[in-house]
């Protein structure tokens, strides 16, 4: 892992669910419901959480293990129908972030989102934390036809933004997260503080470092601009 990025950073992209926001309350509470529905008691919420990253079928998947086919498909269709109509009660922005966006914007920075989740999803809740109309892209699971781990989605934000891939990070908390950011020619971060669950081994995705909560990515924003200055001040 390097300490710091090697080129100077102009955007800042980041996962939705377990980067940018804490979605796993809601989430959670959509399938407990859906577990209530068949009579089955809900997992517990320590259980749940650090499978959120992995979606829908991830969650559904966790609670039906024995559901396979057209019910396995019914079963997912209910929980999205669940999520999307209590999507906004308990998700919050991680701790530090609003600070860390509104220095990104200070600085004439520019920030976005490139998550796998659906449009339908992702746009009602970016509204809701409002932060639709401040960030530069976003890029949701079926905007392109391809998704994270491809590249394709990570350059399509730099279209939409203006920049770069080797001028973007890209912050995730998923293997593919990495995986699609090195594709497209991004440095990278692994969020430790979002939902990574004991049999994942981020150490090993090969990521350009790992942080514990969001202000770590000043250091490394930081690390890159302050040599840009010193050359612009000569």
């Amino acid at each position: 892992m390097r300490a710091a990025l090697e080129i100077p950073c102009r955007t800042v992209l980041f996962d939705l669910d377990g980067t940018l926001a804490d979605t796993a309350p809601d989430l959670y509470a959509a399938q407990a419901l859906l577990s209530r529905e068949h009579g089955l008691e809900p997992m517990p919420f320590e259980a749940v959480r650090d499978h959120v990253s992995h979606g829908s079928t991830a969650l559904v998947r966790l609670a039906f293990p024995e559901a396979e086919g057209e019910r396995f498909e019914q079963l997912r269709a209910r929980f999205l129908e669940i999520y999307a109509e209590n999507l906004f009660l308990d998700t919050t922005l991680f701790p530090g972030m609003e600070s860390l966006l509104a220095w990104l914007e200070s600085r004439g920075l520019k920030w976005g989102v490139v998550t796998n989740k659906p449009a339908f999803l992702t746009d009602p809740l970016m509204e809701s934390l409002g932060l639709a109309q401040r960030a530069a892209c976003i890029v949701s699971g079926d905007t392109i036809a391809e998704r994270k781990p491809h590249p394709a989605p990570m350059l399509h934000a730099c279209e939409l933004a203006g920049c770069r891939p080797a001028e973007c990070l890209y912050v995730g908390d998923a293997e593919r997260d990495i995986q699609a950011g090195h594709a497209a020619g991004m440095s990278t971060l692994i969020a430790l503080y979002g939902y990574i669950d004991g049999t994942q081994h981020p150490d090993q995705w090969g990521a350009d470092g790992m942080i514990h909560e969001p202000r770590e990515i000043l250091d490394w924003i930081l690390g890159t601009l302050e040599p840009v200055r010193r050359v612009e001040n000569t």
